[in-house]
């Protein structure tokens, strides 16, 4: 039988699958388009099902706003090799789910993997991939934020995603101190917001540790308990993002910095997720 370049570009942008592999789907399935989708699809869940025990720790992260910035989506998109996680049909997979998810909002990673997409579903599309690239292929991340002002951010090389969530003011200035703050926390990787956002049982095991360690140095209990204070501010100041010097001007703290874009904006949270955790 033959079959047209036309016939195979079209199940390829259908499918998402390789060239070669649409070729041939259409001859055994003697042309029949429907049939051959089936066949790339049955391919791919096979393909998975043979590579359920492998590890898919590369991947790519996808991150974006809503138009009005009130609401911000990130999500992971794993594979096994790098070579994958470069691809750009992957790439462009990642993309489009984000796009399934910014515009259904659902509630979670099987919520979204149920979402349409192309002629069939996300977990198709993903099966179609996985069958295209002999990989296996997984969502591991699906993460939101809602917010007066959300701010999304790729790092270098689609392996890091900051969302920042600020209040106080809106506008050009803001957004652009959120994205300045948001390549803070990619750098920085501060653990809370400020210091009333940690779990106290961090803060418990940060004093402990320091107070030990005093004692061991020979100081009294007294002293011990004064220097904790101090270092344990110490530890707020590195690790708390508002409290962070800012690192466009060691000068001021991120707190301060966004006071001088407007006087009541800050951070309410934010959402730091890379590539394999």
């Amino acid at each position: 039988m033959v079959v047209t370049a036309q016939e195979v570009a079209a199940l390829r942008k259908r499918t998402g699958a390789g060239m070669m592999d649409c070729k041939k789907a259409l001859i055994e399935t003697g042309g029949d388009f429907e049939q051959a989708i089936d066949l790339l699809r049955k391919k791919g869940q096979k393909i998975l099902a043979d590579r359920a025990g492998h590890h898919a720790c590369e991947g790519a992260v996808f991150a974006c706003a809503s138009l009005d910035h009130k609401e911000a989506f990130l999500l992971v998109l794993n594979c096994e090799t790098d070579f994958v996680a470069k691809n750009e049909l992957f790439l462009q997979l990642g993309k489009a789910i984000l796009e399934v998810a910014a515009a259904h909002k659902p509630s979670s990673i099987a919520a979204l993997e149920a979402l349409p997409l192309g002629g069939g579903t996300v977990q198709e599309a993903i099966i179609a991939s996985t069958g295209t690239t002999g990989e296996k292929i997984t969502i591991s991340t699906y993460e939101t934020l809602t917010a007066e002002v959300t701010v999304p951010y790729i790092h270098t090389g689609n392996r890091l995603a900051v969302l920042v969530a600020l209040q106080g003011a809106q506008g050009a200035d803001v957004m652009a101190a959120g994205k300045d703050v948001a390549m803070q926390i990619a750098a920085m990787n501060p653990i809370a917001v400020d210091k009333d956002q940690i779990d106290p049982t961090v803060v418990e095991r940060e004093s402990a540790i320091i107070h030990a360690q005093l004692v061991e140095e020979g100081h009294d209990a007294a002293k011990a308990a004064k220097i904790t204070q101090g270092r344990l501010h110490k530890f707020f100041q590195e690790n708390t993002l508002l409290q962070q010097p800012f690192v466009k001007n060691g000068k001021v703290t991120v707190a301060q910095h966004l006071q001088t874009v407007a006087p009541s904006l800050t951070v309410t949270t934010f959402k730091r997720i890379g590539v394999g955790g």
